[in-house]
């Protein structure tokens, strides 16, 4: 019994040894780097300032008007396409779903009460 207990500390001590010390290895590699600094990305000090007058190039040409107007009755044309389709219920509809939505819930939970499963429930009737 000695032996095992002798055994188990020794082996068992050396083995939490071995994984302390992988573990500040790969810490202490990770930490380490061996490329340069970060290439800088963003402003950069030219030592110089902007010259203001001169005009930005554009990334797009621009929209004329007549583009911007053909764009805009598109849109509206959309627009009501749509309204058509899912245009608003009627006021007498309103009403008659109004009165569902009253309704609805109690009859639903009378449907619900009234099913019940006798293995699941012994006081179902």
């Amino acid at each position: 019994m000695t032996i095992n207990i002798g055994e188990t500390v020794f082996f068992g001590a050396g083995r939490f040894c071995r994984i302390g010390a992988a573990i500040v290895l790969i810490g202490i590699a990770g930490c380490s780097s061996t490329g340069g600094p970060a290439p800088v990305t963003g402003a950069k000090d030219t030592g110089t300032f902007p010259n203001l007058n001169i005009k930005p190039q554009v990334a797009a040409p621009q929209f004329t008007d007549a583009e911007k107007n053909a764009k805009l009755a598109q849109l509206k044309a959309d627009e009501s396409a749509q309204a058509a389709k899912n245009g608003k219920p009627d006021v007498a509809d309103q009403a008659a779903l109004t009165d569902l939505a009253k309704k609805h819930g109690d009859e639903t939970l009378k449907q619900i009460e009234g099913k019940c499963d006798p293995a699941l429930d012994p006081t179902c009737k």
